[in-house]
């Protein structure tokens, strides 16, 4: 059974103004202590959106200086730094007690029309020729290529690919990039250890300390996540106690609509 609901996913994207230009939102409920990082890029996605004005989220580069602590509310606080006739940026750091959690810049942007072209989209093959498994903090419907275990111990490739489709829901083209935002941060360090053997995602704290440093996201197209998308990501390098992972997000009909990349800190403990 998946960790977190989806109701209570969506809960969270419904953001409050307590001021100007500072806002809060639902915690999602879990069994854990921690804020988890999706989270806290979802929110961070529909908070840009509420200042901006016919300007779709571009791009979002945050860092995570410190864990956040479920039992408590975050306050996201804005500063616009530039507001042009195309292009707008906003600094936005999340806060509980006085303390950033997470700090992300974002970049907003007028859809324009222009030059296109793009990587192909791998042949991983059809939803349906996946493999159905939970991913704890993905609370939809979601297949994974080949089957791949993250939790597994055992050696392979630093890659993994997987389906995912939310159930239909009624909501603005911001909620859709809030939940792939929220998606992309969580098989990242999974990946990134699949080429250590002995170790699995499911091995922290016990065995490995990981943590999130850094995420970035870029939205190349509009999306859907209650329609078919495809994330693939690998990890190129391990080393200095810190993983990295990047990754494409396909539609199913093979447009390139988003691209992200991770930085972990990957602790073993001896």
């Amino acid at each position: 059974m998946a960790i977190i609901q989806w109701e209570e996913t969506l809960a969270c994207l419904e953001i409050e103004s307590l001021g100007p230009d500072v806002f809060t939102a639902p915690n999602i409920p879990m069994p854990y202590r921690r804020v988890f990082g999706g989270q806290l890029l979802a929110q961070i996605i529909c908070v840009a959106a509420k200042t901006a004005n016919a300007k779709d989220v571009k791009s979002l580069h945050a860092t995570f200086p410190a864990e956040g602590d479920l039992a408590e509310p975050v306050e996201y606080r804005v500063e616009r730094q530039r507001e042009g006739r195309t292009f707008a940026h906003r600094v936005i750091v999340g806060e509980q007690a006085g303390e950033a959690i997470v700090a992300a810049n974002i970049s907003l942007h007028c859809p324009e029309e222009g030059l296109l072209h793009q990587a192909e989209m791998p042949a991983l093959g059809e939803p349906d020729a996946a493999t159905p498994m939970e991913l704890s903090m993905i609370p939809w419907e979601t297949r994974v290529v080949d089957g791949v275990d993250l939790a597994s111990r055992e050696v392979g490739p630093p890659n993994y690919a997987f389906w995912m489709r939310t159930p239909a829901f009624v909501g603005d083209p911001v909620a859709h990039q809030a939940l792939l935002a929220h998606a992309t941060d969580l098989t990242a360090i999974g990946t990134s250890l699949r080429p250590h053997a002995g170790l699995g995602e499911q091995d922290s704290p016990e065995k490995i300390q990981t943590a999130v440093t850094s995420h970035s996201l870029w939205f190349h197209r509009r999306l859907r996540v209650d329609d078919w998308l495809l994330l693939r990501q690998e990890s190129p390098i391990v080393a200095g106690g810190r993983g990295f992972a990047r990754g494409n997000v396909y539609a199913r009909n093979g447009e390139l609509v988003a691209s992200f990349a991770q930085e972990s800190m990957l602790r073993p403990i001896s």
